[in-house]
């Protein structure tokens, strides 16, 4: 009778401490809990909403998204919280900035997917379909502010199952089905490899939260081939949702199977969020000499390799889908030069890229959805000569692809530029060799991906045009988004202080 006696007392007031740490740091969490409530609902209206209004679903999606987003902006500027529901958030501005950019990024795949008339007119109602949207913004925006391995693991699956759901949600014909059933089968072995490399950190380190001073230390002390391990099977599970070489063989597949929208959200958002989390467990892994090293010649080696495989591979690529499923994966080398000379002090250089990257790729997937629901075309060769009856979106559409170049006046110069004169300082202060080489494969890379972007212009406006394509009608409110877009994306490569300078 005297254990509960004097075990009950202590049971509450342990309890009592643990629901104040839940309630404090809720305020923090405001988007995420929006999230959460409009997921909830939406999965009610896409039951019996749906039935009444057929945009109930969609109204409160696009809400949902809006007022996260807006809740986000607010806390943009306010002191960072750390180490919320006992160390497995820290909200800091660089995971503030990234959470509202995400919400920009699944605003448009909301509109661009009411734009879509495979969507539209397909039996399957797209209440469920924006349900699972909120269920992955919810995971991306977990993933961006994660300092806690279960957190992070937790917060990839949710994106992953559902990036799955989103891929096989219109499959109509065996590449579409292959395409969905390839990313899962490859979703769920990097996710089986990365459950087993945080086992092993937990088991070097007794803890999960990765920028601990004890995960720090127990990792620095651990055998170097043990730890060797432990950190690549879980670069494996960030490396799937980043396409990066070579775990990219999923990628052109989906990208070419999936519909166009889910194309533009797989290539953009989970590449943002990806980033973010690389970046954090870089950076709070640096501390340890031994293990910074191994990470470091491992993001220059994988970057180095994916800037090369997925340029050359795009080069014989005549899809467009396809060929900019390969840019994807060289855009995505190019970002791991950024991490490599990253500084948590100074995280303008990779927002601004992550930021004009985004909207430029939804402008390019949007630019080609519109082009083939009006023309039926999906090839490069097929564009011969559309430029010249299609110009209000063929312009934008090569202005968005000199961005993704990186040529002037667009704001992929910029950004391309930041990249190399971080890399060029941070060469001239250390003299790493393993930085040049990312500085050459960098500007080489950059060089061979005119010759395939270019080839959209090339047929677009200077061959013969084909006259047996047939036009059909389309969304007008998708031509807008691509030509406000390229606007945003020129204007941010004339005054790119307007973007630096807030953030």
């Amino acid at each position: 009778m005297l254990i509960p006696e004097l075990t009950q007392p202590v049971i509450v007031q342990d309890l009592g401490r643990t629901l104040d740490h839940i309630l404090v740091g809720l305020p923090a969490l405001i988007p995420e809990l929006i999230l959460m409530i409009s997921f909830v609902v939406s999965i009610v209206s896409s039951i019996w909403g749906d039935r009444r209004w057929r945009y109930a679903s969609l109204t409160i999606t696009l809400t949902g998204i809006v007022l996260s987003g807006l809740f986000a902006v607010q806390q943009l500027f306010l002191p960072p919280v750390e180490r919320l529901f006992f160390g497995m958030i820290t909200i800091d501005s660089f995971g503030r900035w990234a959470r509202t950019l995400l919400g920009i990024v699944c605003l448009l795949f909301a509109i661009f997917v009411q734009s879509n008339p495979d969507f539209t007119n397909h039996r399957k109602r797209t209440g469920d379909l924006y349900a699972i949207l909120l269920g992955v913004h919810l995971g991306l925006n977990c993933m961006v502010l994660s300092t806690n391995w279960l957190m992070t693991f937790l917060s990839i699956e949710m994106v992953s199952i559902g990036s799955y759901l989103l891929v096989g949600y219109l499959a109509r014909n065996a590449n579409q089905t292959e395409a969905a059933l390839k990313y899962v089968l490859f979703g769920s072995v990097c996710s089986a490899m990365m459950l087993y490399g945080l086992s092993l950190a937990y088991g070097m380190t007794g803890t999960l939260d990765f920028i601990a001073p004890e995960h720090i230390n127990g990792l620095g002390n651990a055998d170097s081939s043990v730890r060797a391990m432990a950190l690549l099977l879980i670069f494996v599970g960030i490396g799937f949702k980043l396409s990066l070489v070579p775990f990219h063989f999923w990628t052109p597949d989906v990208y070419q199977g999936a519909p166009t929208p889910v194309t533009a959200l797989l290539s953009s958002a989970p590449k943002i969020a990806g980033i973010i989390l690389l970046s954090r467990i870089y950076q709070g892994l640096s501390i340890v000499e031994n293990t910074h090293r191994y990470l470091e010649w491992l993001l220059v080696l994988s970057a180095i390799v994916t800037m090369l495989w997925g340029n050359l591979a795009a080069l014989r690529q005549s899809d467009v889908k396809r060929m900019m499923g390969y840019s994807s994966i060289g855009h995505t080398g190019f970002l791991l030069m950024a991490i490599v000379v990253y500084s948590p002090k100074d995280h303008v250089v990779l927002l601004f890229y992550l930021t004009v990257y985004a909207l430029t790729n939804m402008g390019v997937f949007m630019a080609t959805d519109y082009i083939e629901n009006r023309t039926g075309v999906v090839n490069v060769v097929g564009y011969n000569g559309l430029g010249r009856r299609l110009p209000i979106v063929f312009i934008p559409f090569v202005a968005l692809l000199v961005s993704l170049t990186g040529l002037p006046p667009m704001a992929g110069f910029v950004a391309k530029l930041l990249v190399f004169t971080t890399v060029f300082s941070s060469w001239q202060g250390s003299s790493d060799s393993g930085l040049l080489v990312l500085l050459i494969v960098g500007t080489l890379t950059t060089v061979i991906s005119l010759f395939y972007y270019f080839k959209i212009p090339l047929h677009a406006f200077l061959r013969k045009e084909d006259v047996s394509t047939q036009f059909s009608p389309a969304q007008s409110r998708l031509l807008w988004l691509v030509v406000t877009l390229s606007i945003i994306v020129l204007l941010l490569g004339i005054f790119p202080d307007w973007l630096t300078d807030a953030f």
